[in-house]
């Protein structure tokens, strides 16, 4: 029985989904489910036939999705980022692409005996790992702090990089197939780079201007600039042959680095793009895969990815690090750690696509050669990249820190006092201001959505296995937590009380998020940012012999909110009940206090009214 049209475009839609909710249960790279659901769909089942389904649509569908990749990848290189990063990232980027490009392209020529545009484009393409698959694979690998921040940040910015690399070399090859002679394909070369450059350049400066200035209404910024780019494209296309990827690519590359230009907004678009346009995609570029074409490149395919992984990374991880104070350890544990990505597999589809329709020979052996490089690199470093972490001794220390909605006076005074007691912790929220006073304060801080795509790949969690809900939104505190739960389990998301209005039954929450709610004894935002307001402050008290819980009690007369203790093995714990809980000698405490403490004040104000002096009770603490 024949399936309809309608039918097919559904069931990819349900397919990516489903995909993209295993990878999310199971913390892996989403492409790898999504190509092994096209690949079952497509080649196993039968199910799927791309060209049957969109006919002559198919590639002009997979060229304006390549389109919004690109342009996508390109909004996150940000040239000061490039130089804060350190010098093994700086050194990462160019030693790495041209290492890897050099001998991913000698390996395919001499190996499989492919052609030499198929090789330089293979060799280009290589390069690229990318956010999607990283960010993943470091989630639940969990290394330390220093190689996730090498590895999350060569991810970001290899991502253009490496796509404007393989742009440029599929422009070099196909100006070079349309001219007779070397000065007619270095015309058409140059023709093709002057003007994606120039086209790309007055785009990203026109729609970054117009963002800046608020000329359209912000409910049109995304779907305002996702439009323009795609007439960008088409319009650079028209004007040189195969110009319109690297206009778009630096169209966003050029967006990124104007000032004040809010871009943030169109990187967050992207994550309901990405899950029905983008995986779509991939499904239908895996349904077109066959094991044909990838036994018809015969053993010498597994020399070829080993060459990849087992030289040209190791390779250029010891060129980058000289100079650097990278260890053995470290640079091993880099060596093994570069899975390929979404932008890998969308371009070498697209270019292979095109070269097809040029007629160049042995085209088809670009797909299955990319996507088999992706498989194994995204399954084989995923299953080994925690024991090897281990192994090595580079995992993150337990993870004990905090991530703490808001960076509101009330989150920053948490935050300062457990940054003192070498606690990891980063603040997270959508207002600047509020980023700003934390990262003046000292504190790791994330601006923006925690919750979003871009959080995915920029917030820093190395170290962070709890969240503290201290923010007076309760929408972004409700969806936060469903979030975190799902991540971090329960036991490890804890919320402050909602105010009295929300005890009524229609303001009542799930049963879910109400588990999490009742810390620090039940206290509420508005309360604490009215204490706050009065002068308490956050105090450190050490509990001892002399010194012990009861005491402490007494001399704040029930003033006292115990927030966060630390036990005798240093182990941190925010409070949850003041009845039930119950410090032993040598725990510490960390509790929001009045200025003074009652009996201080009323001793105070006698020794004033008798002219009497009067010394304070001792406390231990700071």
């Amino acid at each position: 029985m024949p399936v309809s049209t309608v039918m097919l475009l559904a069931s990819i839609g349900i397919l990516s989904l489903f995909c993209q909710w295993l990878a999310w249960r199971v913390r892996m790279p989403a492409i790898l489910f999504l190509l092994a659901g096209g690949v079952a769909a497509g080649p196993l089942l039968g199910f799927l036939a791309p060209e049957a389904v969109f006919g002559e649509l198919l590639f002009p569908v997979i060229s304006l999705a390549v389109a919004i990749i690109l342009f996508e990848g390109s909004l996150t290189l940000r040239f000061e980022e490039i130089r804060g990063h350190g010098k093994m990232v700086r050194n990462l980027v160019p030693i790495g692409t041209i290492v890897t490009c050099l001998i991913g392209t000698l390996s395919a020529r001499w190996l499989l005996d492919v052609s030499w545009a198929v090789a330089l484009l293979f060799g280009a393409i290589s390069v690229v790992t990318g956010p999607t698959v990283i960010a993943p694979l470091l989630r639940s690998v969990r290394p330390d702090a220093k190689l996730a921040n090498i590895l999350r940040w060569e991810g970001i910015i290899i991502d253009p990089v490496g796509a404007l690399l393989a742009v440029l070399v599929f422009e070099a090859i196909v100006s070079w197939g349309q001219g007779d002679v070397f000065s007619h394909s270095l015309y058409i070369f140059g023709k093709t780079i002057a003007v994606g450059l120039l086209i790309g350049a007055v785009a990203g400066y026109l729609n970054g201007l117009v963002l800046r200035k608020h000329l359209v209404p912000q409910y049109l910024h995304n779907a305002g600039t996702l439009t323009f780019m795609l007439g960008v494209y088409a319009v650079s296309n028209e004007m040189a042959h195969e110009s319109g990827l690297l206009t778009v690519t630096i169209m966003g590359i050029w967006m990124a680095n104007m000032k004040q230009v809010p871009i943030e907004s169109i990187l967050e678009f992207k994550e309901s793009l990405s899950v029905l346009l983008i995986s779509g995609l991939f499904i239908i570029l895996a349904a077109r895969v066959e094991f044909s074409a990838i036994a018809a490149l015969g053993w010498e395919l597994v020399l070829v990815l080993a060459i990849l992984i087992l030289v040209a990374r190791p390779l250029s991880i010891q060129l980058s690090a000289i100079g650097t104070k990278l260890n053995w350890r470290e640079k091993l544990f880099l060596s093994w750690i570069a899975p390929r990505g979404i932008v890998a597999a969308a371009v070498s589809a697209l270019f292979a696509f095109q070269l097809e329709n040029l007629g160049y020979e042995g085209a088809e052996a670009l797909v299955p050669l990319v996507f088999v490089l992706i498989i194994t690199t995204v399954t084989l470093q995923s299953l080994t990249a925690r024991p090897l972490a281990k192994l090595l001794d580079v995992a993150s220390p337990p993870e004990y820190g905090f991530l703490i909605l808001g960076a509101n006076p009330v989150a920053r005074m948490i935050g300062q006092a457990l940054h003192k007691q070498e606690v990891p912790v980063t603040l997270c929220d959508t207002n600047w201001e509020n980023v700003r006073q934390a990262r003046m304060a000292g504190l790791r801080t994330y601006f923006g959505n925690p919750i979003s795509e871009h959080a995915s790949t920029h917030l820093d969690l190395t170290g962070v296995g709890n969240l503290l809900v201290v923010s007076p939104y309760k929408h972004m505190n409700s969806l936060a937590t469903y979030h975190f739960l799902d991540w971090f389990g329960n036991g490890h998301v804890f919320s402050l009380a909602e105010g009295d209005q929300d005890q009524k039954a229609r303001h009542q929450t799930a049963e879910k998020i109400q588990m999490t709610r009742g810390l620090f004894g039940g206290v509420s935002y508005a309360k604490l940012a009215s204490l706050a307001s009065q002068g308490y402050a956050v105090k450190t008290t050490q509990l001892s012999e002399e010194f012990s819980y009861q005491g402490f009690l007494t001399k704040y007369e029930g003033q006292a909110i115990v927030m966060f203790v630390f036990d005798q093995k240093g182990r941190v714990q925010p409070v949850i009940s003041m009845d039930s809980f119950k410090p032993e000698e040598g725990w510490m405490l960390i509790s929001l206090v009045p200025a003074q403490a009652p009996k201080e004040r009323k001793t105070k104000e006698t020794s004033n009214g008798d002219r009497q002096t009067s010394g304070p009770d001792g406390e231990p603490g700071n």
